[in-house]
């Protein structure tokens, strides 16, 4: 993209990673009278998201196992000071996040019920739901239409580890 200040014919070009969205909530908008790259970029407006997850684990290989056979997601040992998986759940070039995975002993609280729970995009809740459960998950709350976005459930893994599965659909009521 280039945008071009007349009043100075100064130009500035931002390039933006190509990437397929799948929802209309990214946005952005340049103001083109910009007279500065600071300037131009004080009006470039980007959602924050979440950049990051961390499953905490009772037993790690059984969690590993379970996430590869249900999303075929991969898990490399961290070369650190403890017991951690980085988790790649796709492509660079598929909009989503990376994570990462660790017993519960790594954690400095034996409390770990404060869990944030992430969701994740599938193409259809019906055969994930089944997925999950052939793996030793459960669905806790089925598939729940949310008007003008899609279908949510939420499930456990086999740690007891919430999580949600969305299905994209804006036509659901």
């Amino acid at each position: 993209m280039l945008i071009n200040n007349r009043k100075n014919e100064s130009a500035v070009r931002l390039t933006f990673k190509n990437e397929t969205r799948k929802d209309d909530y990214y946005c952005f908008s340049v103001q083109t009278g910009a007279s500065s790259l600071n300037n131009c970029l004080q009006d470039l407006s980007i959602v924050p998201r979440v950049i990051h997850f961390e499953i905490v684990a009772d037993k790690p290989e059984r969690a590993m196992k379970f996430y590869k056979e249900v999303f075929g997601w991969e898990f490399n040992k961290w070369n650190g000071p403890q017991e951690y998986w980085l988790v790649k759940t796709g492509e660079d070039s598929q909009p989503g996040i990376n994570g990462g995975l660790t017993p519960k002993m790594n954690q400095e609280s034996g409390d770990t019920s404060g869990r944030v729970t992430n969701t994740i995009d599938v193409p259809s809740i019906d055969d994930f739901s089944k997925k999950i459960s052939t793996e030793g998950g459960k669905v806790v709350r089925p598939k729940m239409a949310i008007p003008g976005i899609g279908y949510l459930a939420i499930c456990e893994d086999t740690e007891g580890i919430s999580f949600g599965i969305i299905q994209n659909d804006r036509n659901a009521k």
